[in-house]
């Protein structure tokens, strides 16, 4: 497939931008609470919203027929057409600046600030580096950088991951079960229709993986929800997360954090303690 990565046409979506808009409502922030274990309430107009409300806002809606086999929209756009078939969120950093609200019209301001290739363990990685800036009518809510990780498509099941080495331990855990019905609601709430967080043919017989892949954006939103109740209420200022390995549904999982500093370390771990998502918050 690196033959077919011509890193320079794809350098050319450095710089381009885009812009969105969509509304909080009551119910989608009744959704995101409950999918996220909070209390789900009855939120009213003005109501402070999820701290990552905004990652189910204004997502891209394609046609039927516009969707890759992935179920994904398909390639070009604001995006670079990258070839390589898998795509996944690798990680960014998010500057929680105002409150997002129940009622708010947000707009998110994108632009795409770096396209590279680095070649790993699994072959060629194309990394897409994103800003989003989303503002509400009372100004900037959130700064964010988004890195997102284009692969190529594995042939054949990997072997089961090693039994892990110096598990971490956690001053403050909180176990939850990878529910399929946990990963379809996420799916909805961002309409994310990437096959392999609910298409269990999909997932297992043509990408390869041993279970429904549990998203990275839902970890680290949970991330940001505990750690930001050990913080009394209060979101960080600066959330920079990273995955690790996949987590996948059918099992327990857990949300730790240990204190830093200036804030925690936080992080997901599969059920058998292996962190999946690892993460700093700082205030």
């Amino acid at each position: 497939m690196t033959e077919q990565l011509d890193i320079d046409h794809l350098k050319q979506w450095i710089g381009r931008t885009d812009a969105q808009s969509d509304v909080i409502t009551a119910q989608l922030v009744k959704g995101l609470r409950a999918t996220l274990f909070l209390d789900i309430g009855t939120p009213k107009q003005g109501d402070a919203a999820p701290f990552t409300t905004h990652w189910c806002l204004a997502q891209p809606v394609a046609a039927m027929d516009k969707l890759g086999s992935d179920g994904h929209p398909a390639r070009g756009g604001f995006l670079p057409p990258v070839p390589l078939p898998r795509r996944m969120w690798a990680g960014g950093e998010v500057q929680f600046i105002e409150p997002l609200r129940v009622g708010d019209e947000v707009t998110r301001s994108s632009k795409i600030l770096d396209v590279n290739v680095k070649t790993g363990s699994t072959g060629t990685l194309c990394f897409v580096n994103v800003e989003h800036v989303i503002t509400t009518p009372r100004g900037i809510a959130i700064r964010e950088r988004q890195d997102i990780v284009y692969r190529d498509m594995p042939t054949g099941m990997a072997p089961p991951a090693p039994a892990p080495k110096d598990v971490p331990t956690a001053k403050h855990q909180e176990t939850h079960y990878a529910d399929p019905v946990l990963l379809f609601r996420y799916s909805a709430l961002t309409f994310n229709g990437h096959r392999i967080h609910y298409d269990r043919d999909y997932v297992t017989k043509v990408e390869f993986y041993p279970g429904l892949v549990f998203h990275g954006p839902l970890q680290a939103s949970l991330l940001v929800e505990f750690a930001a109740r050990l913080k009394g209420g209060k979101a960080p200022a600066t959330f920079a997360y990273r995955g690790v390995s996949p987590l996948f549904d059918g099992a327990d999982f857990t949300v730790n954090a240990n204190e830093t500093a200036d804030g925690y370390d936080v992080w997901t771990a599969n059920d058998k303690g292996a962190p999946t998502m690892k993460a700093t918050a700082s205030w």
